[in-house]
């Protein structure tokens, strides 16, 4: 079994940190900030265990946030491209995922520092993304972080013009909301617009989940963007846009399948039908479709379905899932079958009863099946 995120912090690397600090801080209480940051830190989460080692810092480090932010800095490893000296080969430096401890210690503790605090995150970045601490900065001061931004996008490290992208992301994962952005993502698409055709697939992809979060509450805003951005559109970019445009594709967006080139297809005799109407818990659903061609020119189909559970209060709710994608011939008949398992998993509870399968064909349902689920 994989080893637990939140083990990446632990004892050993507190005591790891605390021999970098010491050796830029003379008057570092080593013996001190260990017992500190290591006291409960075992029951804790990742995010938790962050936030606890960041507060052993704020009591162990100076005071004067010029100073500690130093530590900071000289604790850093050097970068594979810098040229070696005895001091980093012989002291490496804070690395992986204890970088995030020094880079939320800026997000608290830097506020009355700004331009000392972005080269801070800057230089954390390429260590360790600071996309978490740097929303700290846009909350506090979102125009100072934006000039900070623009300059950043043609920064040569790409990990410095991803932070532009994933630091703006008004929905990131497991952090802050960023609640002007999703009112307003004007602001962050302006940026992306300078990096939608980045040479790093690490940025583009950072792009595109940028545009995922703000389709969730500007819809046809990313679909007007996914229409500008696909004219005369290089294979990197249409990835992009498509990835971009997922959550739109899986809602069956029509604007964005179109300009995906996902018409409304044209087609007789759609049929979903179920192959065991009955499906013990633990078992799979079988279903299948058969569709026919109604038209003399090809149609590129996208075809997803999605599986109505049954809730507690006898209602159901729908759940899309991505089937494929095909190409239909002129005149064709496409005949497919799926398997769909239905078993046990930590983001729901299922119910006995009613059930059904709906296939959904470039955003248009063609047809649904009713399947009883029976827990054994």
């Amino acid at each position: 079994m994989a080893e637990p995120f939140k083990n990446s912090l632990n004892q050993n690397v507190v005591e790891d940190m605390a021999g970098y600090f010491s050796l830029h801080y003379n008057e570092f209480d080593k013996p001190a900030f260990v017992a500190a940051a290591s006291n409960g830190l075992a029951s804790l989460e990742l995010k938790a265990r962050t936030e606890h080692i960041t507060q052993a810092m704020i009591l162990y480090l100076p005071a004067d946030f010029a100073h500690a932010g130093q530590i900071l800095l000289a604790s850093l490893p050097a970068l594979q491209d810098e040229p070696p000296t005895s001091s980093s080969t012989e002291n490496p430096g804070i690395s992986g995922w204890a970088v995030m401890t020094l880079s939320h210690y800026v997000a608290l503790q830097g506020q009355g520092h700004f331009d000392f605090s972005m080269m801070l995150l800057k230089e954390m970045t390429k260590r360790l993304s600071s996309e978490f601490a740097i929303r700290f900065f846009i909350l506090q001061s979102a125009q100072n972080t934006l000039a900070m931004f623009a300059m950043w996008v043609s920064d040569p490290d790409q990990h410095v013009r991803r932070l532009v992208s994933e630091g703006s992301r008004p929905r990131l994962p497991w952090a802050m909301q960023l609640p002007m952005f999703i009112a307003d993502p004007a602001p962050v698409i302006a940026l992306l617009e300078q990096l939608k055709d980045d040479d790093e697939e690490y940025v583009r992809r950072s792009v595109a989940n940028n545009l995922n979060d703000i389709a969730k509450d500007h819809p046809e805003l990313v679909a007007d963007l996914a229409e500008q951005w696909l004219k005369d559109a290089n294979t990197n970019r249409r990835r992009l846009v498509r990835h971009a445009c997922r959550t739109l594709i899986k809602n069956g967006h029509k604007r964005t399948l179109a300009a995906l080139g996902f018409a409304p297809p044209v087609i007789t005799s759609a049929k979903v039908s179920v192959l065991n109407t009955q499906v013990i818990f633990g078992e799979a659903l079988q279903f299948s479709l058969s569709l026919t061609s109604n038209t003399d020119a090809p149609q590129a189909l996208m075809i997803d379905y999605v599986v109505h559970h049954q809730k507690a209060n006898g209602k159901t709710i729908g759940k899309v899932f991505k089937w494929r994608n095909s190409n239909l011939m002129p005149r064709e008949i496409l005949s497919i079958e799926k398997k769909h398992a239905i078993k046990a998993i930590t983001t729901r509870v299922y119910y006995a009863g009613a059930h059904s399968v709906e296939v959904i064909v470039n955003g248009i349902s063609v047809g649904r099946a009713d399947f009883e689920l029976i827990m054994p």
